[in-house]
């Protein structure tokens, strides 16, 4: 019999710590705000020690909860074993584990220089998964939990510009499907959030030209809040806007050249395009 969907404002859950990756700017600093106005504890990770620091004082301050640091660059293989060596030693007990940190690079793949390959796939992916791994037995054993694991729209066809991007992206939607379906009776509630283009600095840290871009920009609180609400629905997938929908099932009637072709179009990113 399943578990009833995870809440994570539940009273059971106000000694735990909700661990956020990419917590330092944009949609990772927005959800440790939502969840620390909501009375939850914190553990943020992200490269940015400053940023991180003033963050967490902040809502020490202003919400009264406890707040962990836990500076770490997730281009590092061997980051997420030391993120869950540190939780351990704090004794925060992770019953929310938010994967947002993320890596972009617009362009043509064949450009894109062999590191930047290896740090996007590196972030993305592959820490997205270990870290996943590692923290769920403990969430698996307590029958209480949740993963959420930023995907976007990009992920649902190939995006010329911003391939590889895109690929990693539907490695994260695919494999919350399958934990959604495998963990569905555990407990524990795995949650893909699949956004169009938001208003953050990834544009300029990945070289994206915003103003090439040929559909609306989200608000970044409009993605906070339609996340948590499908994390609480038990969700297995969330689109924040309504525009998101239409497209993603528009795919259903459109060719899949026809979906990436539109795809390239509406990134803007090809002078071919």
């Amino acid at each position: 019999m399943a578990m009833p969907p995870y809440n994570p404002f539940a009273a059971d859950c106000s000694l735990r710590y909700v661990l956020i990756t990419g917590a330092s700017m944009g949609i990772g600093a927005l959800f440790a705000r939502e969840f620390a106005k909501r009375g939850r504890n914190l553990v943020l990770v992200a490269r940015s020690a400053d940023a991180m620091h003033m963050l967490a004082e902040e809502l020490r301050r202003s919400c009264g909860i406890r707040v962990e640091v836990f500076p770490a660059d997730l281009r590092d293989p061997g980051s997420p074993e030391r993120i869950l060596e540190f939780c351990h030693l704090r004794h925060t007990e992770v019953d929310l584990l938010i994967n947002c940190a993320g890596l972009s690079r617009a362009g043509d793949f064949s450009d894109i220089p062999e590191e930047k390959l290896d740090e996007i796939v590196m972030v993305n992916m592959l820490t997205l998964a270990k870290l996943t791994r590692l923290f769920l037995p403990d969430m698996v054993q307590r029958k209480q939990g949740a993963i959420m694991n930023i995907a976007s729209l990009a992920g649902f066809q190939g995006v010329p510009g911003l391939g590889l991007y895109s690929a990693t992206k539907s490695f994260i939607i695919t494999l919350s499907e399958a934990l959604h379906a495998e963990l569905k009776k555990s407990g524990i509630s795995v949650t893909a959030v699949c956004p169009g283009f938001t208003d953050t600095a990834i544009f300029e840290h990945s070289g994206h030209n915003r103003t090439q871009i040929r559909l609306p920009v989200c608000k970044p609180e409009v993605v906070v809040e339609a996340a948590i609400k499908g994390l609480m629905k038990n969700r297995m997938l969330v689109y924040p806007t309504l525009l998101d929908r239409f497209l993603v099932y528009s795919q259903r009637v459109a060719s899949r050249g026809m979906a990436i072709g539109l795809a390239g179009f509406f990134a803007g990113i090809r002078s071919d395009r």
